[in-house]
């Protein structure tokens, strides 16, 4: 799979041990990131999805937190690098998180340092990555800016994050994530809390940098309407694990799991005026459960006792889409 892939995840557990409780934040998720391919992660807020991005860098707080189970194949050249076993101050990691990864985090004013100017941050990166003198690492920076969006470029080296709005930060982030042309860029929920103009803009930025730079795009996001804008192939998790995966027209023409459906059902769709949204029922059981059945079981409507007492095996529905299910059929969305 490695001519193709540039990532391949393979049976990636990552736990976190609190007090005397395992907190199972990824459990047993295999995952294939091709080249030049816009992935969407989709799934409720607290399935693992953010979690299952930082075990790419190993960049999650450790401890309490430690993979133990899996490993991440990371193809960069002629040369394949098992993330999993590299030690966290290994020059190699450092290599993939500096150079080879980049990282959109979700909330850039926390993520952006508040004590430096814009124009430091950046260059910062750039010399990390090149041996180049500060003035052409200024330049850069200044052309990198102008690249995401961003005008007047000399006045706003100068400035400091809070004086940003949300959008330009988030602009910001993209331009020092793709400052050393990574071959994957990762991208975790990058228009939240941003209006929908400006989310359609980083949108159709992040795909013009994609195509520019030929790098892959794993995007993670709650939100059906701007994955279905984004993504070539959509993984769709639950409680940890992928549950269903595919081309984007396979999830949105014919899911098959049914907690793809429910998630399907409950966007709101233009004309629905005074109708009530459908909804999943149920909670989400927690992570420090140990489930032997399908962890959908409490929440599905189709479920049956085999359901319950056994973890569905992966069933193919073509060459590209497959989901994990006891009871696959056609199930009609509203």
């Amino acid at each position: 799979m490695g001519k193709t892939s540039l990532v391949e995840i393979n049976n990636l557990s990552t736990h976190f041990f609190v007090e005397k409780e395992v907190i199972k934040a990824v459990n047993g998720v295999s995952l294939d990131i091709k080249k030049n391919t816009t992935v969407g992660l989709v799934g409720e807020s607290g399935c693992g999805k953010s979690i299952l991005a930082m075990s790419l860098l190993k960049i999650f707080q450790s401890p309490p937190g430690k993979i133990v189970e899996g490993n991440i194949n990371f193809y960069s050249n002629d040369e394949v690098f098992d993330i999993v076993n590299l030690d966290s101050d290994s020059i190699q990691l450092r290599k993939l998180r500096s150079s080879d990864i980049g990282f959109i985090f979700q909330e850039p004013m926390s993520s952006l340092n508040p004590l430096f100017k814009i124009g430091k941050q950046i260059t910062e990166k750039i010399k990390i990555n090149e041996k180049i003198d500060n003035k052409s690492a200024i330049e850069k920076s200044k052309q990198l800016l102008k690249r995401v969006g961003i005008n007047d470029v000399e006045y706003r080296m100068n400035q400091y994050p809070h004086h940003f709005s949300g959008g330009m930060r988030q602009r910001v982030m993209i331009a020092i994530a793709i400052a050393s042309n990574p071959k994957l860029l990762i991208a975790d929920e990058p228009t939240t809390a941003l209006d929908v103009t400006i989310q359609a803009e980083i949108l159709n930025l992040i795909k013009e940098l994609k195509e520019e730079f030929q790098t892959s795009v794993l995007f993670i996001t709650h939100n059906f309407g701007v994955i279905s804008k984004i993504a070539d192939e959509i993984a769709v998790m639950y409680l940890g694990r992928i549950i269903e995966k595919g081309k984007k027209e396979d999830i949105f023409n014919n899911p098959k799991h049914p907690y793809t459906i429910g998630l399907l059902n409950s966007v709101p769709r233009f004309g629905m005026h005074n109708q009530e949204i459908p909804t999943i029922p149920g909670i989400v059981p927690s992570p420090t459960e140990d489930i032997e059945g399908c962890y959908f079981y409490n929440r599905c409507n189709f479920a049956t006792n085999n359901c319950k007492e056994k973890y569905p095996d992966k069933i193919k529905i073509n060459n590209n889409h497959y989901a994990f299910c006891n009871n696959l059929q056609e199930m009609p969305m509203n």
